[in-house]
């Protein structure tokens, strides 16, 4: 039945690429950072969300057993600042000629980034729901409430993060910038985990909800980042499409990553 469950989850989600689509086409270039970090932080979130209420709730004994014009009338009725018809022209000559998606360079190379990602994402939170808890295998001997705790601490610095912080910070460096910088902080930081098996106490708490956040925190810029460049590197009408493909490609490397994670 729960095999069943999470295979009617991932059926039933073909909404995510017409939304990320949707959210590109209703913001304008200045908030389209912010538009898309608000996709991926609730998605972030309830990833989090889930498994800490889950944890919560757990009981041992069950472990012990469309056009121009209308969307710039929605941009002006959301309070978005409407651009110059100029600045529209030269946005639109920036972007390379219309062509078939494989052979779209651009797109595809952030496509495999985002997949790549997506793959380390899931069979991390795959892993850590249960690394804490298992001592045999180098855990930490938390219990479920206590790793749902880190988890929900977690999404909350995820959601200032995403909402008060990343708009901002990819205005200044750029999103491939921030791709790079989230993937370089990632691997010392996974890197480190198993060193945490040598604290105790207080100490150990403090780090791992700082580790968890900052994992968190990471992950969800890299993929924002990796929408952006996405529906950047095709036309308008293509974005749906584009969106589609990368979904698909996500959600391929999403059903690998938990058999992965575990037998690893």
């Amino acid at each position: 039945m729960a095999i069943l469950t999470r295979f009617l989850l991932g059926a039933l989600n073909g909404l995510l690429g017409p939304i990320r689509a949707y959210s590109v086409e209703v913001c304008n270039q200045e908030h389209q950072a912010l538009g898309l970090s608000m996709y991926s932080t609730a998605w972030g979130i309830g990833l989090i969300v889930g498994p800490a209420v889950g944890g919560y709730l757990a009981q041992e004994t069950l472990h012990n057993h469309s056009t121009n014009e209308n969307l710039e009338a929605l941009e002006a009725s959301l309070g978005h600042s409407k651009k110059p018809n100029n600045k529209i022209n030269e946005e639109i000559e920036t972007l390379p000629p219309k062509q078939s998606l494989f052979r779209n360079w651009p797109l595809i190379s952030s496509i495999i980034v985002y997949c790549i990602f997506c793959l380390d994402d899931m069979a991390y939170t795959e892993i850590f729901s249960l690394w804490p808890k298992v001592t045999s295998y180098g855990g930490l001997s938390f219990l479920s409430q206590q790793v749902g705790q880190v988890l929900a601490i977690s999404g909350f610095g995820l959601l200032v993060f995403q909402l008060f912080v990343y708009p901002r910070l990819e205005k200044i460096i750029g999103a491939i910038i921030a791709v790079r910088i989230g993937a370089i902080l990632s691997m010392p930081l996974l890197f480190g985990y198993p060193l945490m098996t040598y604290l105790s106490g207080l100490g150990l708490t403090i780090i791992l909800n700082f580790a968890s956040m900052l994992k968190n925190i990471l992950s969800v810029a890299i993929i924002t980042g990796t929408f952006i460049l996405q529906n950047n590197a095709v036309h308008q009408d293509q974005r749906g499409a584009a969106d589609g493909l990368s979904v698909t490609g996500m959600s391929l490397c999403k059903a690998v990553a938990p058999g992965g994670g575990g037998i690893m």
